[in-house]
């Protein structure tokens, strides 16, 4: 989905040819700088660059102090990075239902709301946002951290705020299947400055022996490895430019779409929470059968039902669901004393709504350089494939 070229090789010249690719005490600080930029352009006061949205996911939580005898909500429908992240803290994911959307549905949230919730993890997968205002009232009703998964939705919005600063902290991810991508990397960010010294060290187990560019006043403790290179900065840097571009072309193909979709066919879109703020990279059908969307999907090329892309449905999260999350089991969050005397077996029945949304849903393929001409020949395929179904 990302575009790359000249100026991203230029930046990573740059970098190279100064002999530093060590983020802390370089005279190019690209890592500082892009901190500095991707915080401003998402509007929030603190950012973090990591290695990826997982290790950002894992930043935040072990800033908030999660453990064993903790337990986290997240979707039914997300990568399977979602829930490792509960476990490498050794805290347990709960399974909540998706809404229509496909994005965590607030109703069944507060179902799963236990004396040992901490967190609520909203998951704005494929750039769907999440009914955030009801799962915030809930939150501060129940007195819950939320922690936002905007891995696949950089840069989009929910009511004009950008993903991921809506909560006490969200991740970003810059890997390869990311609007704006270096490979790999991801971001944390916040508003709160103590969450944000937290998650410092914890990205960084070195981080007692550099300078971060401000005094910190939590006690250091000992971390994990996460920090991010000049080199993959310099390129974000340039990728980050691009970016509101990039969604302003996403939004105007599948808003044009949408529109000559609803012209032409019987088809529907899916719904959105906030179809303005939607990232745009992701164009779902809805019908009223698994068997109508089945029937659709095999007579479109290159269609897909999310129910079939295992990474992301939680029947096939297996190494959770055999309760096999470290090789160690005395390390193993689901062996642990403070997580003991408690049911956290995922079945299908745990989230059958979820399945059944899943199943109905077919997602397009399209091209962020389509013209008009393209979509409207994109169209034309929809309605030939409807006809077969």
């Amino acid at each position: 989905m990302y575009r790359i070229g000249k100026e991203e090789v230029a930046a990573a010249e740059r970098v190279i040819m100064n002999g530093n690719l060590f983020r802390i005490n370089t005279d190019l600080r690209e890592v500082l700088q892009f901190e500095k930029e991707l915080a401003e352009k998402m509007g929030a006061n603190y950012s973090l660059y990591v290695t990826s949205g997982t290790s950002a996911l894992v930043s935040i939580l072990g800033a908030l102090g999660l453990g064993p005898g903790d337990e986290v909500i997240v979707p039914s429908y997300t990568f399977i990075a979602s829930p490792n992240a509960v476990l490498s803290v050794g805290a347990i994911p709960v399974v909540a239902e998706v809404d229509e959307t496909l994005t965590m549905d607030p109703e069944d949230v507060r179902k799963k709301i236990t004396d040992r919730t901490k967190v609520i993890m909203p998951v704005h997968l494929c750039g769907f946002p999440c009914d955030m205002d009801a799962i915030m009232k809930i939150a501060r009703e129940h007195n819950l951290y939320v922690v936002e998964d905007a891995c696949q939705a950089d840069g989009a919005s929910y009511k004009g705020k950008r993903l991921g600063t809506i909560g006490r902290a969200g991740a970003m991810s810059f890997n390869y299947y990311k609007i704006i991508s270096a490979g790999e990397g991801g971001a944390v960010l916040t508003d709160d400055p103590d969450l944000y010294e937290k998650a410092l060290i914890y990205h960084d187990v070195g981080s007692s022996y550099w300078s971060y560019e401000r005094e910190l006043a939590y006690p250091f403790f000992v971390g994990s490895q996460f920090r991010g290179c000049e080199v993959m900065a310099a390129i974000m840097r340039v990728q980050l430019g691009r970016l509101d571009g990039l969604i302003a072309e996403l939004r105007g193909l599948k808003r044009m779409f949408n529109e000559k979709i609803r012209e032409n066919t019987d088809l529907l879109p899916a719904p959105s929470h906030d179809a303005q703020g939607d990232l745009g990279s992701t164009w779902p059908l809805r019908f009223d059968s698994e068997k109508k969307a089945r029937a659709f999907a095999a007579n479109l090329e290159g269609c897909v039902i999310p129910y079939d892309v295992n990474r992301h449905v939680f029947i096939h999260w297996k190494p959770i669901l055999e309760k096999r999350v470290t090789n160690n089991p005395y390390m193993n969050p689901y062996n642990m004393e403070r997580n003991q005397n408690r049911k956290f077996d995922i079945t299908a029945d745990s989230a059958p709504s979820s399945l059944d949304y899943l199943s109905r849903t077919a997602y397009v393929p399209f091209s962020i350089d389509y013209a008009a001409a393209d979509v409207d020949a994109l169209v034309a395929r929809c309605a030939r494939a409807a006809e077969q179904c």
